[in-house]
């Protein structure tokens, strides 16, 4: 039989086992497993299956991972996601959408320690949702704001997309985490703007909340100035070289920790649960590599990936439209599939199109994680809705309904495209950093 078609049938079968909701790595190693047996040999595939596990979880350059995650686990843990979100809150909340503006900047601040869009959103939802109820904030722009606003995690530095996409693409992980910064800053502001100018038009459902004098504010930042200093030397550090990815991540874990044990915040059983957290999320993630690599080296000889490039560069279309093409199909990927699997399935498919049109890995990788943002929005997947709904019926006061969290994040949708738009004409305000670093 035919490579490719075997290829074709195995991507069809992978699809449908998908709709069991049986977890992606194992559809993806099973696949790939028996797709390569069939291809090449049995044989062949037992020793693809043991050599693709050990080395993922051999992977030097992949204990990134476990220790930016037990990062964000220990900030959220110390109280740091709350003092983010008063600070944001003494500065904004007196303005109409305040609260709001202040979830977002909060939700940016805390994905510089954690790397992660769910646990954002879960951490912000916590933090956040119950003071907007308290002031009467309309559910569609308080959940709305919180999900969308999780979502800003996976592009800020340190974000695990973008270790798995260097390590899948075998990019800089510096560069990328450096490239991210000033996109994630973008993002913000396009929210910030998108609240202004739904609270204009419908000013009851960001009410003012209260005011505080300059002294208090001033006196807040001194709350965060562990914080900054743990993510200036962690940063920092990366910019200047005098770390790696894995030494940075490891310094920003003791930061965090020294923060925690000097405010007495951090007690023996949230440590617990903070390294049982870390340990489960590393877990998953790491097995997502692992199904990642096997049923990428089936697709590597089923010829698909470069069948596809060949196919697209056959078209007479500018490289912007055959871009444009791809970022829909990134988008509509991300609708029914985790982030981190659409983008470990995709990216051996898409990359080699990409470089042949003569785009920048880094620019590519920047763009495609701020698309996949929008995923973890969109319906019906959508799992930072999911986990606003979640956390929400947990608290006082009531949950919230799908249909208003749902409708609630389509003006934040709206300013992501805006974003990729902007970036894609400019794409060096994406590169601008990572060209001063190297």
């Amino acid at each position: 039989m035919n490579p490719t078609l075997i290829g074709i049938i195995g991507i069809v079968i992978m699809i449908l086992i998908f709709l069991t909701r049986m977890p992606v790595a194992y559809v993806m190693a099973i696949v790939g497993f028996f797709g390569f047996g069939i291809i090449i040999s049995f044989q062949g595939s037992l020793n693809l299956l043991a050599r693709s596990i050990y080395e993922t979880f051999a992977s030097y350059g992949l204990t990134t991972i476990p220790l930016f995650i037990l990062m964000g686990q220990l900030a959220f843990a110390s109280g740091i996601s709350r003092r983010l979100y008063d600070t944001g809150y003494k500065f904004l909340g007196g303005t109409k959408g305040g609260l709001a503006i202040a979830t977002v900047s909060a939700c940016t601040a805390f994905g510089a320690v954690c790397g992660s869009s769910p646990a954002t959103a879960a951490t912000m939802a916590t933090v956040g949702l119950p003071e907007m109820k308290r002031f009467k904030y309309a559910d569609e722009l308080s959940a709305g704001s919180v999900a969308s606003g999780g979502g800003l995690g996976m592009i800020m530095p340190p974000s695990v997309v973008l270790i798995v996409y260097g390590v899948l693409t075998e990019q800089s992980i510096g560069k990328l985490f450096v490239a991210g910064i000033l996109p994630a800053i973008l993002v913000t502001f396009l929210f910030v703007i998108a609240i202004m100018v739904w609270c204009f038009f419908a000013p009851d459902q960001g009410p003012r909340g209260e005011k505080f004098p300059w002294k208090v504010k001033l006196l807040s930042l001194v709350d965060l100035s562990e914080t900054l200093a743990v993510f200036l030397l962690v940063m920092g550090g990366l910019f200047m070289g005098l770390f790696t990815p894995t030494e940075a991540a490891a310094v920003g874990v003791f930061g965090v920790l020294l923060v925690s044990l000097i405010r007495r915040q951090l007690t023996w059983p949230l440590f617990v649960d903070s390294l049982y957290e870390t340990m489960r999320t590393s877990c998953m993630v790491m097995l997502l590599i692992a199904g990642a690599t096997i049923f990428g080296k089936f697709l590597a000889v089923t010829r698909i990936p470069f069948n596809i490039a060949s196919w697209i560069g056959g078209f007479d279309m500018p490289a912007l439209m055959v871009l444009g093409v791809i970022v829909v199909m990134y988008f509509l990927g991300g609708c029914f599939m985790d982030s981190l699997a659409l983008v470990m399935l995709t990216i051996p498919i898409f990359l080699p199109v990409v470089t042949e049109l003569g785009y920048d890995p880094i620019w590519f990788g920047i763009i495609i994680v701020m698309v996949t943002e929008m995923g973890v929005i969109t319906p019906p997947v959508g799992i930072n809705v999911y986990v606003v709904y979640g956390v929400a019926r947990g608290l006082p006061g009531g949950g919230i309904s799908l249909e208003s969290i749902f409708k609630g994040v389509l003006p934040f949708m709206l300013a992501v495209l805006i974003g990729i738009i902007i970036m894609s004409i400019f794409p060096q305000i994406i590169l601008y950093l990572p060209n001063l670093m190297y």
